[in-house]
C-alpha cells in the first residue's frame, strides 16, 4: 500500500523533521510513504473572510493537483468524523482488502480545506474539535498509521 500525506506548509524546526524522519522509516516496514510539502499563501495579519476562503481556494487547488486516478482520499478536518485507534486500524485494513492500494490524506493549511475538497474527499476524518499546527498534526496522523500498522 501506497500512503500519500499531501500537506500545505513545510516543516521547518528540526525536532519535527527528525520525528517524521523517524515515523517514516518505521512505516516503511509496512508501507510505501510519501510526503508531499506544498507551500502555503500569504494572508495578512487579520484576513477578510473573502480572503480566507481564496486562501483556501488556492491551497486546495494545489493539492488537487497533486491527486492521482484511484487514489482513496481522506480530507483531515476538524468537523470530520472522529475514529479510535482501533477504528483507524480497521478502515486502512478494509481499504487494503478492497484492493485499495493507494491512500492520499489531506492535510490542509492555517484556515484548513475547501468545501469542494472535503466533498471529493472519498471520507473526512477528525482528529479532535481541537485545532493543531500542521507541524503537530503531522507527526499525530503518522503515529497514528503506524499504530495502525503495528
Amino acid at each position: 500500500m501506497k500512503i500519500r500525506l499531501i500537506c500545505i506548509g513545510k516543516l521547518k524546526e528540526r525536532f519535527y523533521t527528525e520525528a517524521v524522519a523517524e515515523f517514516s522509516k518505521r512505516l516503511s516496514r509496512f508501507c510505501e510513504l510519501e510526503i508531499l510539502e506544498l507551500p502555503d499563501e500569504k494572508v495578512a495579519d487579520d484576513p477578510s473572510p473573502a480572503e480566507i476562503e481564496r486562501v483556501k481556494r488556492a491551497e486546495c487547488r494545489r493539492m488537487e493537483d497533486k491527486l492521482l486516478p484511484g487514489d482513496h482520499v481522506i480530507a483531515l478536518d476538524p468537523n470530520g468524523k472522529q475514529l479510535s485507534s482501533e477504528e483507524l486500524s480497521s478502515a486502512l485494513s478494509d481499504l487494503m482488502v478492497r484492493g485499495k492500494s493507494r491512500i492520499a490524506l489531506l492535510i490542509g493549511g492555517s484556515h484548513g480545506l475547501t468545501d469542494d475538497i472535503k466533498k471529493r474527499a472519498d471520507a473526512v476524518l477528525s482528529f479532535s474539535r481541537m485545532t493543531f499546527s500542521h507541524q503537530i498534526f503531522r507527526i499525530m496522523l503518522l503515529e497514528q498509521i503506524y499504530r495502525a500498522f503495528k
